[in-house]
């Protein structure tokens, strides 16, 4: 069987990862113009094909079949070549928002829903929640109901993203401001990298419901290999899936104190995982110049602004292990920036084991009163904090156990 993945610009597909746990089966990248589109599914050599951006559409006049859901939702995301040799589409997104939705564990049933956006993941978004008993509520850049009038509903439960706002690489924006949903329970954003978007901070930062859409990928390819093969799948292996691509796509980060051993720990972890690592502290030499000369000269409030604006770099990459600076956390923005993509470790040791050398705020105002200050601002940080005070081994092995648990 020769299966794929069909769209126009496919380099950062997490698909053939996915469905190589879940058949037998090549599955390659096909990138083809919308020009390319016709002859290619009329004489491609394919078995099976997902569908994503932006031919979900486009793919149906040269179908000869469409399944009930394909057909309601008016979009196709699943092709299979039939033994006589034409095309049937479906649409397995259905089955994958349904299972985002449950996972998330609201109860959408007679209660408002915002969908954001208007385009194929919100067709689908609307669908499912309607089949729950939602009252659905599209809001898109022009018609009835706008980010401009938002105010009309204010008595939402849930809200959905249905837009590609807030998607690496352009992280850090969102499409509307929570502060006008009283009612609000949860929010659902079908993005899936950046592990939480910046609405998905704003409604975590307000205690409330999130849950990303790397759920609904995995789900969504679990019912399309079923199609491929013909073949029951065990559905436990949504969450096996669904844990392996969290621990390869989300970062490691280390917070602590300087001296606190963050570059030792960060490289031994990232040789075990077999990640890259990064010392934030070294990007920001290469770039700027020596610390002790930036503080020197430019003085601390500089030196954030340039550590901020590496943290911004770092932050939004994936699979990485990140050693931060001892005073990152000094500035709250700092904290999306670590959080949208990674979980945080808060490295602790003993005062008197850290050294001062080459470290401007530890000469200058002394360990003590510098972990009094930051002390309270580490534990916000923090996902968890670990002592090294046994050694890096012990450590490493206690990063490596809360890593592994928290998947």
């Amino acid at each position: 069987m020769n299966c794929g993945l069909l769209g126009r610009t496919l380099g950062h597909s997490y698909s053939p990862q996915i469905h190589a746990k879940l058949g037998d089966y090549a599955y390659a990248l096909y990138e083809n113009e919308p020009e390319e589109l016709e002859d290619f599914l009329r004489r491609g050599d394919f078995s099976g094909l997902n569908v994503t951006i932006p031919y979900k559409k486009a793919v149906i006049p040269f179908l000869d079949d469409l399944s009930p859901i394909a057909r309601e939702l008016g979009a196709v995301n699943t092709i299979v070549r039939r033994e006589d040799g034409t095309l049937i589409g479906h649409n397995t997104d259905f089955f994958g928002f349904s299972a985002m939705l449950k996972r998330s564990g609201l109860e959408v049933a007679g209660k408002k829903a915002l969908v954001l956006g208007s385009g194929g993941a919100s067709a689908t978004a609307q669908a499912v929640l309607r089949k729950a008993g939602a009252q659905v509520v599209v809001i898109s850049r022009s018609g009835e109901n706008t980010y401009d009038n938002l105010e009309k509903h204010q008595d939402a439960a849930v809200i959905v993203n249905a837009t590609p706002l807030g998607m690496y690489p352009k992280v850090g924006v969102a499409p509307l401001s929570l502060d006008g949903f009283p009612a609000l329970e949860g929010v659902l954003d079908v993005i899936y990298n950046p592990a939480k978007t910046q609405l998905l901070l704003d409604a975590e930062e307000r205690g409330l419901v999130t849950q990303n859409g790397l759920w609904m990928l995995v789900a969504q390819a679990w019912e399309s290999a079923q199609w491929f093969t013909g073949s029951p799948i065990p559905q436990e292996r949504i969450p096996e899936i669904h844990k392996a691509l969290r621990g390869q796509m989300e970062n490691l980060v280390l917070i602590g104190m300087p001296g606190c051993g963050k570059t030792t720990l960060g490289t031994a972890l990232a040789q075990a995982m077999g990640r890259e690592f990064v010392d934030a502290d070294q990007v920001l030499e290469a770039r700027f110049g020596s610390i002790p000369e930036i503080f020197a000269t430019e003085g601390e409030a500089a030196f954030r602004e340039m550590e901020t604006q590496v943290l911004a770099e770092l932050g939004k990459q994936s699979s990485l292990v990140i050693a931060t600076g001892g005073g990152c956390v000094t500035r709250q923005e700092n904290y999306p920036l670590l959080h949208q993509n990674g979980v945080i470790f808060h490295i602790h040791r003993p005062l008197e084991q850290l050294p001062t050398a080459g470290r401007p705020l530890s000469v200058q105002r002394g360990t003590a009163a510098l972990y009094e200050e930051r002390k309270p601002l580490y534990q916000a940080f923090g996902d968890y904090t670990v002592e090294n005070t046994q050694g890096p081994q012990e450590a490493v092995a206690a990063i490596l156990k809360l890593w592994e648990e928290g998947l």
